[in-house]
C-alpha cells in the first residue's frame, strides 16, 4: 500500500503486504436544483438558514395528503442519464421504501427500486498518468430526501430541521469497477461535473448538495469472488473519500491477514481519528420491504422528450477538455482545472476569442497557443485565488473576458511586466 499521512493523535492503519486487491463501487447522492420539492409545492432552497421554513402538509407526511411527480425533476435525471450513455426506462414506476428515522417524516421515503430512470451507461476517468478507465453505471434514480437531524452534544437533544424532506435527490450507482481509492475519489469528481454541466444539480458538498457513498470490499488478489462489502456513508469532501477508502482496504486486509471476519456493515469516517468507525449492521433490499407507490400513478417517458432533452445537452466536461488541448494547445493541467468550473471554462473560451483575433489583427499566428496558455496560467492561479477570497464565481466579478485578453496581450508584447500584471 501506498504510505500516507495521519492526523495528529491518529493511530495508522498497519502497513500490509499486498496479497489482497480491492474492489469498489460508489453510490452518489445529488439533490436536484428545481424550484419547489419532489412531490409538493414547497421551495427547494439550499440557501433557507430558518428551520421548518419550506414545509407544508405534503412533505411533512399528513394523512389524507397526497404526492405530484416533479416533472422538472425526472427531466435532470433523464439528462444525466443520457450524458452517461444510460438507457432511458419508457416507463417507470415509484416505490415506498419502509424505514424509520425521526427525520423522515413519514415513515417511508418515496423512491425507485426495480424501474430506475436511467440503467447502464459507463464513465470515463484519466488518471495522472494518462490511464483511461471505463467505470460501468449500473442506475440513475430519483427519489426524496429527509429532514436533517442535529445533534446538540451540550444538550444531549435532538432538533430536527424538515426543510430538506421532500428535496428532489438523484441516486447514482455504480458497478463495483473501481480498484484504487485515487481512481474513485477522480471518479465522483468527474460526476460532480457532469451534474453541473448538464444543470441537474449544483452538487456544492459544503452545503451537503451532494454526497458519496462508497461500498468497499477485499479479496486474494487474482480471485473473482467478491469479499465482504462494507458501505462507507456520507462522505461530504472528494479528499476524505480517498482517505477513507484508503484507510478501510488496508483495515479489511489486515482483518483477514490476521484470519479474522469483516462484518457486513455501515461505517462513517472520522477524520480527526483518520478512521473509519462502525455505524450500523448494513440492511438488504428486503429489509426496507419495497412495494410500489399506491398514490402515484405510473409514470411513462415519451421517446420526443428523451431526443428532446439528449439534444439539448451541453459539451460535456471530457469533450471539453479534449477539445481545450487539442483547439487552444495549452497542457493537460490548466485545461482540467478550467473545465473544472464551467464558468470559468466559459470565461476562458470568451478570453480566448479575443486573443485569436489580435493574434490575427497584428499578423501573429491565430494558433500560437503562448497567450492562451499565459491567459490559462493568469486564469487559474491568481484570479481564481482572488475569486476565493472574495467568495464570488468570475460570473458576478468586475473582470469580463475582453478586459482580460487586453491585459494579457500588454503582456505578450512586454508593455507591462508580470508584477505589474499581478497588480492590476
Amino acid at each position: 500500500m501506498s504510505p500516507r499521512s495521519h492526523p495528529e493523535g491518529s493511530t495508522p492503519a498497519p502497513a500490509i503486504a499486498m496479497t489482497y486487491e480491492p474492489v469498489i463501487g460508489l453510490e452518489i447522492h445529488a439533490e436536484l436544483k428545481t424550484r419547489t420539492k419532489m412531490f409538493c409545492g414547497s421551495l427547494n432552497d439550499p440557501n433557507e438558514t430558518r428551520p421548518n421554513v419550506n414545509v407544508c402538509p405534503v412533505c411533512m407526511g399528513h394523512p389524507g395528503t397526497l404526492p405530484v411527480i416533479n416533472r422538472s425533476a425526472v427531466e435532470k435525471v433523464i439528462r444525466v442519464g443520457l450524458s452517461l450513455s444510460g438507457a432511458i426506462a419508457p416507463h417507470t414506476h415509484f416505490e415506498r421504501k419502509n424505514y424509520f428515522y425521526p427525520d423522515l417524516p413519514k415513515g417511508y421515503q418515496i423512491s425507485q427500486y426495480a424501474r430506475p430512470l436511467s440503467s447502464g451507461g459507463w464513465l470515463e476517468v484519466t488518471n495522472a498518468a494518462g490511464e483511461t478507465t471505463r467505470i460501468r453505471i449500473r442506475r440513475v434514480h430519483l427519489e426524496e430526501d429527509t429532514g436533517r437531524s442535529i445533534h446538540d452534544p451540550k444538550t444531549k437533544t435532538t432538533l430536527l430541521d424538515f426543510n430538506r424532506a421532500g428535496i428532489p435527490l438523484m441516486e447514482l450507482v455504480t458497478e463495483p469497477d473501481l480498484t484504487d481509492a485515487g481512481e474513485a475519489r477522480l471518479a465522483a469528481e468527474e460526476l460532480q461535473r457532469i451534474f453541473q454541466y448538464v444543470g441537474a444539480s449544483d452538487a456544492n458538498m459544503e452545503k451537503g448538495e451532494m454526497r458519496i457513498e462508497a461500498n468497499v470490499s477485499v479479496r486474494p488478489a487474482g480471485s473473482a469472488d467478491l469479499g465482504t462489502k462494507v458501505e462507507l456513508k456520507n462522505i461530504n469532501s472528494f479528499r476524505f473519500v480517498e482517505d477513507a477508502i484508503r484507510f478501510e482496504i488496508e483495515r479489511q486486509s489486515g482483518l483477514l491477514e490476521r484470519g479474522e471476519k469483516i462484518a457486513q456493515e455501515t461505517r462513517g469516517w472520522d477524520a480527526q481519528k483518520g478512521a473509519t468507525v462502525p455505524q450500523r449492521l448494513k440492511e438488504e433490499s428486503h429489509d426496507y420491504r419495497y412495494f410500489p407507490e399506491p398514490d402515484l400513478p405510473p409514470l411513462r417517458v415519451e421517446a420526443a422528450l428523451i431526443d428532446e432533452l439528449r439534444a439539448s445537452l451541453p459539451e460535456l466536461p471530457a469533450a471539453k477538455l479534449k477539445r481545450f488541448r487539442g483547439e487552444y494547445g495549452i497542457d493537460a493541467k490548466l485545461a482540467l482545472m478550467l473545465v473544472r468550473d464551467r464558468r470559468l471554462a466559459a470565461f476562458f473560451e470568451a478570453a480566448a476569442s479575443e486573443l485569436q483575433r489580435w493574434l490575427k489583427d497584428t499578423g501573429g499566428d491565430a494558433r500560437d497557443p503562448k497567450p492562451l496558455q499565459l491567459a490559462a496560467n493568469y486564469l487559474t492561479t491568481d484570479i481564481a485565488n482572488l475569486l476565493a477570497k472574495a467568495g464570488v464565481p468570475i460570473t458576478e466579478s468586475r473582470l469580463t473576458p475582453e478586459n482580460f485578453a487586453e491585459l494579457i496581450t500588454y503582456l505578450s508584447e512586454g508593455k507591462i511586466s508580470s508584477r505589474a500584471a499581478k497588480e492590476v
